[in-house]
C-alpha cells in the first residue's frame, strides 16, 4: 500500500533511491499502524526531524517539503493513504 504511494517518475530509479523509498514507506507504515511507541517515534521523525528527514527524502528522489505536506494532510484528516504521488519536485 505505502510502497505504491511512493510512485516513480518516468525515469529509471537507482537502487539506492528504491532503498530510501522503502525506508520512508516503512516509517509511514509504523506511524499509521505500528505499536504506540514505534508510532510515536515514526511520527516524531516524519514531522519534527529536519536534517535526516531531508537527506533521506532527497536520497529517495523526493521533495521533502511536498512529502511532509502530504503527510500533514493525512495527519489532519486521519485518513489512510491509498495512493499518493510523493515524487513531485
Amino acid at each position: 500500500m505505502i510502497t505504491s504511494a511512493l510512485q516513480q517518475d518516468s525515469y529509471e530509479e537507482l537502487p539506492e533511491q528504491r532503498m530510501w523509498k522503502a525506508v520512508l514507506a516503512s516509517t509511514v507504515e509504523e506511524w499509521i499502524s505500528g505499536p504506540l511507541r514505534k508510532s510515536r517515534v515514526a511520527e516524531d521523525y516524519l514531522f519534527n526531524n529536519e536534517r535526516d528527514f531531508r537527506e533521506v527524502c532527497e536520497s529517495a528522489g523526493l521533495n521533502p517539503e511536498y512529502f511532509r505536506s502530504r503527510l500533514q494532510r493525512l495527519r489532519k484528516t486521519g485518513a489512510r493513504p491509498v495512493s499518493l504521488d510523493m515524487s513531485r519536485n
